[in-house]
């Protein structure tokens, strides 16, 4: 089975560096999974959303708090959810010298909107869509669209003004032998209001001997795309 990021990739897919192609390349048929380990260079939020990123860290998304050189790990586990639909996890665990914060977002790839969905935080109540590319190098860079929001009965989609657009850049740097990271969320009237950088090594695992976490799953699953 093509992972989530091949069929949105497409012929694309194979401008991608390698080792690149490797952590975004396997699904849940080959009982894989990527574990990253490494160290944030920077991690910086703005004062002004403060309340924002501390109402969304209740349930993993972002987190109001910065720092320099933070070790971290992230966690991509690929599995069929309860709906039939391929799912790869991005379980991001930042470890500051007081406290440990999570960033756990689950994707899938919507045959409906022919893109990948972005369900951030433990009950996917929020749906980014994604906009993946191959850049120079062999990157590859994920940059946000539309988002929706579903709550039991409710949903409706967010003005562009109240979101936070994220660009995230994953690359393999040949000389430092890692893979490098970028994300910065940016809001159309704030400016910046979030960003990391970092670097890390990755391996994989057999989840065939080794099952996924419980808690690198969702609490609840959404229908919604």
């Amino acid at each position: 089975m093509a992972s989530i990021y091949e069929q949105a990739l497409g012929a694309d897919f194979a401008k991608l560096h390698p080792r690149i192609q490797e952590r975004f390349g396997f699904s849940s048929t080959d009982g894989i999974a990527s574990i990253g380990e490494g160290v944030m260079e920077e991690i910086w939020y703005s004062k002004r959303v403060a309340i924002p990123l501390y109402i969304g860290n209740w349930r993993h998304i972002m987190f109001p708090q910065g720092g320099s050189q933070i070790p971290f790990t992230i966690g991509n586990y690929a599995y069929s959810d309860q709906f039939g639909r391929e799912t790869v996890t991005w379980i991001r665990t930042f470890k500051f010298p007081q406290k440990i914060r999570r960033f756990d977002a689950t994707m899938i790839y919507s045959r409906k909107r022919e893109k990948i969905v972005d369900y951030l935080g433990t009950k996917q109540h929020l749906a980014v869509e994604l906009n993946i590319s191959a850049v120079p190098g062999g990157g590859i860079r994920i940059r946000s669209g539309q988002q929706r929001f579903y709550e039991r009965f409710l949903q409706f989609r967010f003005p562009r003004w109240l979101t936070g657009e994220a660009d995230v850049m994953e690359w393999y740097d040949d000389a430092l032998d890692k893979y490098r990271i970028s994300v910065q969320v940016n809001n159309p009237l704030i400016g910046t209001v979030f960003r990391y950088a970092g670097s890390f090594e990755a391996y994989f695992i057999d989840t065939d001997k080794q099952a996924i976490p419980l808690d690198a799953r969702p609490l609840r699953e959404e229908r919604r795309e």
